[in-house]
């Protein structure tokens, strides 16, 4: 296959793949992936962990209803989450554990192909690429002037692809019927709500494992049409921005993006779709961050997240040690810091001040005091307190990352 990839196959498209999943290898390589990313159980109400108990015996059951055709994968059970900053909720749909391991052998097998095709703009769950290749690209095509920045967003994307011309864009490369029956079967699995079960007309499951690599099949041929008219595209699955010099130019794209979204069954979303400078106050979100007159910091989105989850550890009722409240906020904020150290630096002696608020209300409560920490509680238990601890610090740490960068 990897020959083939090099050189290429008679007509462009695939006929025989099917025996790359169907395989012991590759579904047991596809369990351990699913095994190390975790989930919850789907309809099925089967666990990883009850799935490995009796695994030989599950992966010989799958092999050979792949191998014959009798596999059919179960409904996908819809849960909703809520979205960070907000009231909203969005879906997001669980297949089983073995639907997941099906799925994952699946874009084993396919992947490579399409992957090989793709733009080097796009940069959302591709392998070897990530949110920081793409916040990089972003960062350099402003300081080259790219300012007039075109910030789209696709409505409802994976609820609403279209799935006949998404599975006949998986056609152009893929010729193998079973896998083309795979395709099908996971775009038309049922969807199972608290209320409700239905057959979805359109959409891919967010939550699917196939999901993603579907996404960017179908927003592919966006990203040759931008390429090829010259336009400086940075897209993450279905969040993008297009970069431009001018505020002409910045307008010729949207509207050449409204024209391919609306032919290829998308709309965009019209109160979140805009054309901004981004040298001038307001900006523009991407990705978690905030870009804004040459500099960029958490957009607000991302730093509500982060004080929830600090809330949740430190509740002035929190019974446990200081020493354990203070390592487990801890390991939220240093996971948080690795993706936004790059953010201006006075972003981070708030943060630093508003944590060491929340520990020392903990112990005024723990005084039998009311109210949150402040005043004398500074002399009480001054910063070099919460450094004996080892407490977290986020200026600190921004003051180690610009050292490392400098050198």
């Amino acid at each position: 296959m990897l020959t083939a990839l090099e050189e290429g196959v008679k007509g462009g498209r695939w006929y025989s793949l099917m025996d790359k999943v169907a395989n012991r290898r590759a579904l047991r390589a596809a369990f351990d992936d699913v095994k190390k990313n975790g989930g919850a159980a789907g309809v099925d109400h089967q666990t990883i962990a009850m799935m490995e108990s009796h695994l030989d015996e599950e992966l010989t059951r799958l092999e050979k209803e792949l191998q014959s055709g009798e596999y059919r994968p179960k409904a996908v059970r819809r849960a909703w989450i809520p979205k960070p900053g907000t009231q909203e909720k969005r879906p997001l749909g669980i297949p089983t554990v073995r639907d997941r391991v099906v799925q994952t052998a699946l874009r084993y097998g396919i992947e490579p192909i399409f992957e090989k095709e793709f733009a080097a703009q796009s940069y959302g769950f591709r392998p070897g690429r990530g949110c920081k290749d793409a916040l990089r690209r972003v960062a350099d095509l402003l300081k080259q002037g790219f300012v007039h920045v075109v910030d789209a967003d696709l409505k409802s994307y994976f609820d609403s692809i279209p799935q006949d011309p998404l599975v006949k864009r998986v056609e152009e490369k893929v010729a193998d019927g079973q896998v083309l029956c795979l395709v099908k079967s996971y775009l038309k699995a049922e969807i199972m709500d608290t209320a409700a079960r239905w057959t979805p007309e359109k959409g891919s499951p967010q939550g699917a494992v196939i999901s993603p690599l579907l996404s960017n099949i179908y927003l592919h041929p966006l990203d040759q049409k931008m390429a090829t008219e010259g336009y400086q595209m940075v897209r993450y699955a279905d969040d993008f921005v297009v970069l431009c010099r001018s505020r002409e130019e910045a307008e010729k794209a949207l509207e050449m993006v409204r024209e391919w979204t609306v032919a290829n069954g998308l709309s965009l979303h019209s109160e979140k779709t805009h054309i901004v400078d981004a040298m001038q106050p307001g900006g523009f979100d991407f990705l978690g961050y905030h870009f804004e007159r040459g500099y960029r910091w958490p957009r607000k989105k991302s730093l509500t997240k982060l004080k929830d989850a600090i809330r949740a550890k430190t509740r002035r009722t929190e019974g446990t040690s200081l020493e354990y409240i203070v390592n487990n906020v801890n390991r939220t904020a240093r996971g948080w810091f690795e993706y936004f150290k790059h953010s201006h630096p006075t972003t981070f002696p708030r943060l630093d001040a508003w944590v060491r608020m929340r520990l020392r209300s903990i112990l005024r409560r723990r005084q039998r005091r009311k109210g949150r920490g402040r005043g004398a509680d500074h002399q009480r238990w001054p910063n070099a307190y919460f450094n004996a601890l080892g407490l977290f610090s986020f200026v600190a740490a921004n003051a180690c990352a610009r050292q490392s960068l400098a050198r």
